[in-house]
């Protein structure tokens, strides 16, 4: 199987993932695309980040009803730091393409065994707004551009604009809106 895994902290998933998971699906022909919230993100250690059950809630919401698209709770479910090596080496019989933003691209030389996600695994990357090509530097790995917008979404910005009070509605899927919504997720209290 050829399979994309987006994984992020989904905090909230936003239509940004949404659209990097489709351009994966049709430019880089995977058969499925593999949505994963980090259980808890090592690299996030110094912010307060919602709770695991709110983000798989959001994620299974965010990707229902796209016959390509999956959500799954390994890491969720994973005692201990998130590192995307233990997840990617679940993997074994797939060919396996991670899907990141140029961003966190950016940043793979400081992940947890870096070398081997890189060697495990196609980077297909994700313009992000800021984020020069130059800044990817992956160590001896297979990496692709993904051709589409630079769309200037992330989940800090969205927390953000929620807290302030104003709407997020229609820069997350509806059913993802509606979670937010009915748990009063990122309200000042």
């Amino acid at each position: 199987m050829r399979r994309g895994i987006l994984g992020g902290t989904f905090d909230p998933p936003h239509m940004a993932h949404l659209v990097a998971g489709e351009t994966a699906h049709q430019q880089l022909s995977l058969d499925v695309v593999t949505f994963m919230p980090a259980g808890a993100p090592w690299q996030k250690a110094a912010r307060a980040v919602t709770e695991p059950h709110h983000r798989w809630e959001m994620t299974l919401r965010a990707v229902a009803g796209i016959d390509y698209f999956e959500a799954d709770d390994r890491e969720i479910r994973r005692d201990g730091w998130t590192f995307t090596i233990d997840t990617l080496l679940d993997f074994t019989d797939d060919d396996v393409v991670l899907i990141l933003g140029a961003d966190a691209a950016a940043g793979l030389p400081t992940w947890h065994r870096a070398d081997e996600v890189a060697q495990r695994a196609t980077i297909a990357v994700m313009p992000r707004p800021g984020v020069e090509r130059a800044a990817v530097d992956v160590p001896a790995g297979r990496v692709v551009w993904l051709e589409a917008p630079e769309l200037a979404l992330s989940g800090t910005r969205l927390r953000a604009v929620r807290g302030a009070g104003r709407s997020i509605r229609f820069l997350v899927p509806e059913p993802v809106f509606a979670y937010i919504e009915e748990h009063r997720l990122y309200r000042d209290p």
